[in-house]
């Protein structure tokens, strides 16, 4: 159930809280074009002519030859960066609708402004150079994407920036056959109703009404050789090469002479009843060892191994999308050992008449949480007999580039795909919270054993950081707070939140647990760089490395300059979030976390700088440098409830807990400092400890004082009542 309602939930998000931000009146490319040598975009290119009145495109010029447009992606579509900024990228297109170069001129990401160099982003995007986008928008098969570890969704932007603006472009300029359409200038194609199909598979399959595709091993070991990861080539099939891999077909079966030599008459009348007026539906049938639907879907989720493209739209089906075929009614069929429909919604805006592809992803595990992916393509376009042509009208240029309709639809099609495809770390990190959450509201059951408390938190740290940090890249950043401030001032947007999944959910809990807990619930468990802080100082504790224990004076003086860097960014940021993220440095977090210290050796000596202090005074950045948590402690006074428990005998004249305290957030005064307080339950601990609180122990002596007490009255009693018995029976 959850992946269904997962997308609901992203739906109702992006539809209630997704503003989509004003056109500029003047074009980007106006800005950016007096400033980008023509050299960078193509290499032989000298020069750009003025920019088209009717469109934000100009001519990209050898001498007085043209030899292309240019356009920034900015100017045609609407998505944003994780900074909540658009990224400009300047494209190059020739008269064929051939992408011909690209240039990125401007951003506001924060892992590219600082972390991951420019050259790694322009080489990862430079893959979309020579995509022909007449092809790309008829069903054409768009290159893989060249993820980058910590850039994924700034580099899934860039790359669906690039071709959703370059398609449009094409269109309105009629580049590479493409035509201008207006909303309502309909198809090109009507669909044929009174077409039949043949009534034999052989022939089906022989004049593509059912295409096929079929892969063997040798076929699927070549592409995962293909990857820039060597350890998918590693662990390659060790099947003969020739072995089939899997045996793939589909039709589209709301066509009625199709779906009723498929189907059967029977199943297609059932299918008529099942689809809405204007919904589609699919034949997709297979046999081999690899099943399109995967062994991991459940009922109410989603098929996360096939998708259908169309031009700049695709679709992903779900459990209410989809029913089983018993049985394919053509004669001759092969022995299939998956034959299923799937219903595509009238709302998604997919032509029956147009080419599609059905594209299926073959994944292949590379590590114990890591798996490697690549993607085959089943082209398909209806025969001729079963489309009939009609004229269509000139189509008006539209007035407005940017089709607000269109591009929100986009946007949360972009947003629900990056969701989707990290429901595993979404999974793990709702049951992470669900688990932290019971163990704070029964912490009075939990602390009742020091042994057990020691090893849930040692164990929920270590998921912490392996999972949660350096698999998954969940570390949270004082520049998020910074960014969101900048786009409360220039006009909230939720999009540049939603693009990352695990960030998104991470604050929504965070700013949920402050009015619980205090900043102690992230900062004390959820903090990956928190966590490799603590779990190395517990290493060290084992081998023996000496503790040092501030003085309290010290150590309260120390405290306050997190605040101060804290202000410094904030200030910083007021001027430009650019300097604000650049200052944002004295976190080590990209560096530790996110890069895995695969960086310049100046910012991987000041995190091992900052690991090596922790050694010795536990949670040294934490306890005096975060500006984070400086941030996060600011709105924890908000907190409504208290739920550290404390005896009046704390601090005076008990300083156990304050003694014990790993980041001294306890005062000699026995208060406990809720922006210093990390949760770690320890106190509470020490609460119920009968080896170690006074409170607890002078309690025990006193229960034990009145029950010797009780004892003996009552063993004298006895005798009393022993000695009278004896004395009546004299």
């Amino acid at each position: 159930m959850f992946a269904p309602l997962l997308s609901r939930f992203i739906v109702f998000l992006a539809a209630l809280l997704f503003p989509l931000a004003a056109a500029a009146q003047t074009p980007h490319l106006q800005r950016f074009l007096v400033d980008t040598d023509p050299a960078s975009l193509v290499a032989e290119a000298d020069g750009f002519g003025a920019i088209r009145e009717d469109l934000p495109v100009a001519p990209l010029l050898r001498g007085s030859e043209r030899i292309g447009w240019a356009f920034i992606t900015s100017d045609f579509v609407g998505t944003t960066g994780y900074s909540g900024k658009p990224i400009h990228v300047m494209v190059a297109i020739g008269d064929d609708s051939t992408i011909l170069g690209l240039n990125m001129v401007d951003h506001s990401e924060p892992i590219v402004l600082i972390g991951i160099p420019d050259s790694r982003i322009r080489e990862s995007i430079a893959g979309q150079i020579g995509i022909n986008l007449a092809d790309l928008a008829n069903g054409g098969e768009a290159p893989e994407l060249n993820i980058i570890s910590g850039a994924t969704v700034t580099i899934m932007v860039i790359d669906d920036s690039i071709q959703r603006s370059g398609i449009r472009v094409a269109r309105m300029m009629g580049l590479g056959g493409l035509t201008a359409q207006s909303p309502d200038s309909g198809p090109q194609f009507d669909l044929n109703a009174e077409a039949e199909a043949a009534d034999n598979w052989f022939d089906l399959v022989g004049d593509g009404t059912v295409r096929r595709m079929t892969l063997d091993v040798g076929q699927v070991n070549a592409a995962f050789e293909q990857l820039e990861d060597p350890r998918a080539a590693r662990r390659a099939l060790t099947d003969p090469a020739e072995d089939t891999y899997i045996d793939l077909y589909t039709a589209l079966v709301s066509v009625p002479g199709i779906g009723r030599e498929i189907m059967g008459e029977a199943e297609y009348g059932n299918l008529t009843e099942w689809l809405e007026e204007g919904d589609h539906a699919i034949f997709v049938g297979g046999r081999g060892p690899y099943s399109f639907k995967g062994s991991g879907y459940v009922r109410g989720g989603i098929f996360d191994r096939i998708v259908l493209i169309q031009g700049d739209i695709s679709v992903r089906f779900r459990d209410r999308d989809h029913r089983r075929l018993g049985d394919v009614a053509a004669q001759g069929t092969p022995a299939l050992n998956e034959t299923d429909i799937f219903r595509i919604s009238a709302d998604t805006g997919f032509d029956p008449a147009e080419p599609w592809r059905l594209q299926l992803l073959v994944q292949r595990d590379v590590a114990a949480l890591e798996r490697a992916f690549t993607t085959f393509d089943l082209g398909y376009q209806l025969p001729r007999a079963f489309v009939t042509e009609r004229a269509r009208p000139v189509a008006a240029m539209a007035t407005d580039i940017h089709d607000d309709q269109a591009e929100r639809e986009a946007q949360m099609a972009l947003i629900e795909r990056i969701w989707n495809d990290q429901k595993l770390e979404i999974g793990v990190l709702i049951a992470m919270l669900v688990i932290l959450t019971g163990a704070f509201f029964f912490q009075s059951f939990l602390t009742r054993s020091e042994r057990v408390t020691y090893w849930f938190r040692m164990s929920f740290l270590t998921v912490t950081l392996f999972f949660l940090g350096w698999y998954a890249n969940a570390q949270l950043s004082v520049v998020n707070i910074l960014a969101l401030f900048q786009s409360l001032i220039g006009g909230f947007s939720w999009q540049a939140f939603l693009l990352d999944p695990l960030t998104f959910i991470l604050w929504f809990s965070v700013a949920a647990a402050m009015i619980f807990w205090g900043r102690g619930a992230f900062c004390g468990w959820l903090c990956p760089f928190g966590a490799l802080q603590e779990l190395t100082n517990q290493i060290a504790r084992k081998l023996r490395v000496p503790q040092i224990t501030l003085p309290w004076g010290l150590h309260e003086r120390l405290w306050p300059i997190k605040y101060m860097i804290f202000l410094a960014l904030f200030g910083a940021s007021l001027v430009s979030l650019e300097w604000g993220e650049r200052l944002a440095e004295v976190e080590p977090f990209k560096t530790a976390i996110v890069l895995r210290f695969d960086r310049a050796w100046p910012f991987v000596l000041f995190a091992l700088a900052l690991l090596f202090a922790g050694l010795f005074i536990e949670r040294f950045y934490c306890r005096y440098l975060c500006p984070l948590g400086a941030a996060l402690a600011i709105p924890a006074r908000m907190r409504m409830f208290d739920w550290l428990k404390r005896y009046k005998e704390c601090g005076n004249p008990c300083q156990t807990c304050a003694n014990e305290c790993f980041v001294q957030a306890i005062h000699p005064t026995g208060e406990i400092n809720p922006n210093e307080c990390l949760n770690c339950l320890h106190c509470q601990v020490l609460y119920q400890s009968e080896q170690k609180c006074p409170v607890v122990i002078k309690q025990l002596k006193r229960r034990q004082t009145v029950s010797a007490s009780v004892k003996s009255a009552g063993e004298k009693l006895d005798q009393i009542t022993k000695s009278n018995t004896l004395r009546k029976e004299t």
